[in-house]
């Protein structure tokens, strides 16, 4: 690994991302993160979905792939805001294009524009063969991130 000096934004980035724990639903979705791209505003995050995800007809329930989807696009935001961001969810569109099944699901969240209050998201959630399984768009509020301990409830 490159010294922390001579880090692309990309490498730092992927270096924080890697090293931050996971929270308790990120865990449970299996989440790994693939490759993001601060610049862009844009990352790639692996899930796995586990046949516990089921709804009563045999695919993942609609929830679990919302989530997924959800979380690639926050990612993509943070990182074009140099982690110093959150991103609260304000409105959240979700398409369900697929069903999804148990295994390997890729998601991808793009930053469209961000300014100093709100920011305006895309993402698509990809089955292992590369089929599109969601679509969704988001308006999330920017907000200064703060140490966890200063956090509320209302803004995590």
């Amino acid at each position: 690994m490159p010294d922390k000096k001579d880090e692309t934004g990309r490498e730092r980035a992927l270096r924080i991302l890697r090293q931050r724990p996971l929270s308790g639903a990120s865990e449970l979705m299996g989440q790994k993160l693939l490759d993001c791209d601060p610049d862009r505003g844009w990352a790639r995050v692996g899930y796995t979905a586990r046949a516990e995800f089921l709804n009563g007809i045999g695919v993942i329930q609609g929830g679990f792939l919302t989530a997924m989807v959800d979380e690639a696009m926050a990612v993509a935001c943070i990182v074009k805001g140099n982690f110093g961001i959150i991103i609260p969810t304000l409105e959240l569109k979700v398409s369900f294009l697929n069903a999804g099944y148990p295994g390997d699901l890729v998601a991808e969240g793009q930053v469209e524009k961000m300014g100093k209050s709100i920011a305006f998201l895309s993402g698509r959630l990809f089955d292992a063969d590369g089929q599109i399984v969601v679509t969704a768009t988001a308006t999330g509020r920017v907000l200064p991130r703060k140490p966890r301990q200063e956090q509320s409830s209302s803004t995590v």
